[in-house]
């Protein structure tokens, strides 16, 4: 039998016998409530509640042979518990975005695969490239070879890569004064896929997009395809290059506009949702999966996110976050934890944990449970007895 119930065993049989003797329920009518109450009491441990109370799950926290850590939040220890590993499967799937800043809008090189259309003009009557009569000759679409280089009949192969269009004209002009001593040339380029860059998920206008100088950026890049979408909840931009991924939050690229950086050619990126989530359990206004609205959740937020604890159920100084570690980041120096299984527990009755719950910061997948608080078993065995006394009370009145 639960203390609780021990607890209110004698206040209840008193509570009978004053309303026995004040209302003059018969002896017998006394006797079968005592029993009734003596049988039910034992129940009563096992009430219907939607959450443990948090000695259920803190019982033999104490004892060497636990499989898991008790760690209080509290001043003394939320700096180092943040200097912990984080958890398997909790870190960003990306690396840190990178540093490279902007650079000066200059000319897009050439590279291999992007296209070349050439117009001559040749005033020459005889032109090898004009036919009677003609003026200007096109030789369009003519594409980058893997090695730099475009053929132009009379000049044979000619080295562009790595050239702004106007020097690339320049150099063809060169190449065909030779053969033809009055042209003039104009040179148009349209990039290549080396030259492009692409940008995918939640936004305006996803696709391909050429690169239109040296200083074009993710925001920049952002910005021509429609900007994020709205719907989106704390929004991270994503950017692979070179086959590794990089990441930030998009409000931390806003807020922080030296982070942004120019594209190269190929990089690609992905705007999408912070797929980050806990999960709310116990005495609190939500019990649900509930996703990261911002790229840094303490325990305070979380019960924010919760919609509170409940005041009628809930122990304020029973907050408990459950987090899971892998077997190699079990530590004994206290740099990190010295078992797999953690619960870090909140006081929210104290200024010292209220402070420290804003300090500690809730892991991708954590567990955040508001435990039951033990009066709550007590309000509802006296309701319950209350009820039956007031049954008896009524047939004690009619029997009179």
């Amino acid at each position: 039998m639960c203390r609780s119930v021990d607890l209110f065993t004698t206040a209840c049989m008193l509570n009978g016998l004053y309303h026995s003797i004040s209302l003059g329920v018969r002896g017998r009518m006394y006797r079968f409530l005592v029993f009734v109450m003596l049988a039910t009491l034992p129940a009563a441990c096992n009430l219907p509640r939607g959450a443990a109370m948090q000695s259920e799950i803190l019982r033999g926290s104490a004892e060497e042979t636990r499989d898991f850590q008790l760690v209080p939040i509290t001043r003394n220890n939320v700096a180092a518990v943040r200097g912990w590993p984080a958890p398997p499967g909790a870190g960003r799937p990306w690396r840190a975005w990178p540093t490279g800043g902007l650079r000066s809008a200059d000319p897009i090189g050439i590279a291999a695969g992007d296209q070349i259309d050439v117009t001559v003009f040749d005033t020459e009557e005889n032109s090898l490239l004009t036919g009677a009569g003609e003026r200007v000759s096109n030789l369009q679409q003519l594409v980058v070879n893997a090695d730099g280089s475009i053929f132009l009949p009379y000049s044979g192969r000619i080295k562009v890569s790595g050239l702004s269009a106007e020097a690339a004209r320049e150099r063809v002009q060169d190449a065909l004064t030779p053969s033809l001593p009055s042209a003039q040339v104009l040179l148009q380029h349209r990039p290549g896929r080396r030259n492009t860059v692409e940008i995918l998920g939640s936004v305006g206008a996803p696709g391909s997009y050429p690169l239109p100088d040296r200083g074009f950026s993710a925001l920049s890049l952002l910005s021509v395809a429609g900007g994020a979408s709205a719907e989106m909840r704390n929004p991270v931009m994503r950017l692979m290059r070179g086959g590794v991924g990089y990441g930030i939050p998009l409000r931390s690229l806003y807020d922080q506009p030296r982070r942004d950086l120019s594209l190269r050619g190929g990089d690609r990126l992905i705007i999408e949702e912070d797929h980050r989530q806990f999960l709310a359990l116990g005495a609190s206004g939500v019990q649900n999966a509930i996703p990261f609205p911002r790229d840094k959740v303490s325990a305070l937020d979380a019960v924010t996110l919760m919609g509170g604890i409940a005041p009628s159920r809930a122990d304020p100084k029973g907050v408990l976050v459950l987090r899971d570690y892998g077997a190699n980041q079990v530590r004994s120096d206290g740099r990190g934890p010295d078992r797999q299984r953690v619960i870090f527990a909140v006081d929210l009755t104290t200024s010292d944990g209220l402070f420290s719950a804003r300090n500690f910061y809730i892991a991708d997948g954590d567990v955040v449970l508001a435990t039951e608080s033990p009066i709550s078993n007590t309000r509802t065995i006296f309701s319950l007895v209350g009820q039956v006394f007031g049954v008896f009370t009524s047939a004690g009145s009619i029997g009179e």
